[in-house]
């Protein structure tokens, strides 16, 4: 069947490819590209305003915002702490501790949204091969590729399962119910997680430790922390409060006013001490955690919340800090910063930090709003480079662990045996969290990613302007025609590859818009069920193994894992197979 194509399908397919070069080119954030893609649409007529901004109704946007707020309650009253006795065992063999970390992670991600748990795990991950002496880049991958399989398994392991099964709404077909992808998901996950723990991880790389710069521990670096008002440790000696036998750091002073007291086992410690250590930055890491120690100054959001993200920032040659101190260039309040530590290669700092000359080369720890490397590594003039080093930690609601997976388990349950849909269950079960005090409004409100709420609005737009100009039945008779040679699996499986190959190179919710329309389209010219191409897209998009960008949690892992872009092609290829492999063969089996 021949379609002739009229202008808006053309300027359609022009603004369609704009907004590829500008995802390729990274011109501008996912969110804004996305949202000007429509306003172009909207600027030529093609869309109607209730067309173009249908999807902000699209009960997958308030389904997606509300499971935010729902991971962000399991997480902050330490439910899930139980999984550090299956993650990390006291023996270091790497594929027993592979294997661990890959179902364990994979069975959360099931469940709760990926990129908090990947968020998570990161630091815990690197402090157990600190311990055990493994090098982090044996697994990082595996936990961020986990996370993707574990993902692919149910309707609200990932947002894009949301956005397909969305989009299926939107253009008059029944969605996704809560288990229709765990039929082909879950052998894919089972098939790529066996192989990466029997023969994948061998094509990780072991970097030397040495040379990954920004996670070798700083052994040297200098640090403040404060003994708090309240502390528990007040009027206790150092060697009772346990500061003076430390393992990766050491004790240079007390700072009590302008007076220093050397660190001897007997001082006896007051609130609002100042405590000069050196040492690791793992070390800073751990004694924050400590009740009654305290960054010198409260973070610069909130002084409830315990620590704000953690970044590690090198000053360049060029930099405006170089011969001034912290104190004098008003570094808190220039860059919205907090200076935790300072390592300086070969030599150890001396004197408060606030008033220390620096130097190029210097690194500082900085606990900063989690948009500091953003807007940071593109000034080359103040920074070589900004990496993260840890996301924040909301404080803990202690004793709400259990009941927050019971809301969890209650909003799974009822969505899975049809007593309510998802977007119901998923909302009350939000309020829920807040209302019994497993979170806390304004952590709530922080824990919902935005941008991804304005991707799928905008995904759900575009995918209408695909659908009402004729573009999608096009492409789809195309595809058709070249592939159905090979029968309707063969159809099915380039529709896959399609939205394979687009999710490596922009966001994997974009890829599932400007595919799934063509895979409904397909189904309708073969006479096929819609949800067989709907499973292969959502699968397909989430599938991301071979570059670091097409997924979040890929991208979360690189620094720490000290990976190279080809790392991610030389481990990856293979898993992309299998997971192709096996869902394109349950999709054969199941629905056609």
């Amino acid at each position: 069947m021949e379609t002739a194509l009229g202008w808006e399908a053309w300027v359609t397919l022009v603004i369609i490819g704009l907004m590829l070069f500008a995802f390729i080119r990274e011109l501008a954030r996912t969110d804004l590209i996305m949202l000007s893609s429509l306003a172009l649409l909207l600027l030529f007529g093609i869309l109607t305003p209730d067309q173009a901004f249908a999807g902000l109704s699209n009960k997958a946007v308030l389904t997606v915002g509300s499971l935010f707020i729902i991971a962000a309650g399991v997480q902050n009253t330490g439910a899930l702490k139980f999984t550090d006795r299956l993650l990390f065992p006291e023996k270091s063999k790497i594929v027993p501790a592979i294997a661990r970390i890959m179902f364990t992670t994979a069975g959360m991600s099931a469940f709760l949204n990926n990129t908090p748990i990947v968020a998570m795990l990161i630091p815990r991950v690197r402090m157990w091969c600190e311990r055990m002496g493994i090098s982090t880049s044996k697994l990082m991958i595996p936990l961020s590729y986990a996370a993707i399989l574990g993902g692919m398994t149910t309707l609200i392991g990932t947002s894009t399962n949301l956005l397909v099964s969305g989009l299926l709404e939107a253009s008059g077909h029944k969605g996704l119910q809560m288990f229709d992808l765990t039929w082909v998901g879950l052998p894919a996950a089972i098939g790529a997680m066996l192989y990466f723990i029997l023969i994948g991880h061998r094509f990780l790389p072991e970097r030397d430790k040495a040379k990954i710069k920004f996670e070798e521990g700083l052994q040297k670096c200098t640090f403040e922390l404060r003994v708090s008002d309240d502390s528990v440790l007040a009027s206790q000696s150092l060697e009772k409060a346990g500061l003076r036998a430390l393992k990766d750091a050491y004790l240079v002073h007390i700072r009590r006013g302008e007076e220093i007291i050397p660190s001897s086992p007997r001082a006896v410690l007051k609130s609002r001490d100042v405590l000069t250590f050196v040492g690791s930055a793992s070390m800073l890491d751990r004694l924050l955690e400590r009740p009654g120690l305290e960054p010198v100054k409260k973070n610069l959001q909130n002084p409830e919340q315990s620590t704000l993200p953690l970044y590690e920032a090198v000053i360049s040659a060029s930099s405006k800090l170089v011969g001034k101190s912290l104190r004098d260039m008003g570094f808190r309040d220039q860059y919205h910063g907090l200076v935790l530590g300072i390592y300086r290669q070969d030599a150890i700092i001396e004197g408060p930090l606030a008033r220390v000359p620096l130097q190029a080369g210097d690194l500082l720890l900085i606990e900063a709003p989690d948009d500091f490397d953003k807007r940071w590594n593109q000034n080359r003039d103040e920074f070589y480079l900004v990496a993260p080093r840890r996301p924040a930690r909301a404080k803990i609601q202690p004793g709400r662990g259990p009941l927050a997976l019971l809301i969890l388990f209650g909003v799974v349950a009822l969505a899975a045996l049809g007593i309510a849909d998802i977007v119901t269950t998923a909302f009350i079960g939000a309020l829920l969290m807040i209302a019994m005090g497993c979170l806390r409004g304004i952590d709530a409100l922080r824990s919902v990613d935005f941008s991804v709420l304005i991707v799928i609005a905008g995904a759900l737009g575009l995918g209408k302007a695909i659908e009402v100009t004729g573009l999608s039945a096009a492409i789809a008779h195309i595809i058709t025609e070249h592939a159905k040679i090979f029968g309707t699996i063969g159809v099915v499986a380039a529709v896959y590859l399609t939205t394979s190959v687009l999710t490596e190179i922009i966001t994997n919710n974009a890829a599932a818009a400007l595919t799934l329309a063509i895979g409904i389209a397909a189904a309708q010219e073969l006479s096929v069920p819609p949800h067989a191409f709907a499973v292969a897209v959502a699968i397909a998009a989430s599938a991301s193994f071979l570059t670091p960008i097409g997924y979040q949690t890929n991208l979360m892992v690189m620094a720490a894992g000290g990976y190279r872009f080809l790392d991610y092609f030389k481990t990856g290829l293979l898993v992309n197979l299998i997971v192709f492999s096996i869902t394109i063969f349950m999709i054969w089996l199941i629905w056609l």
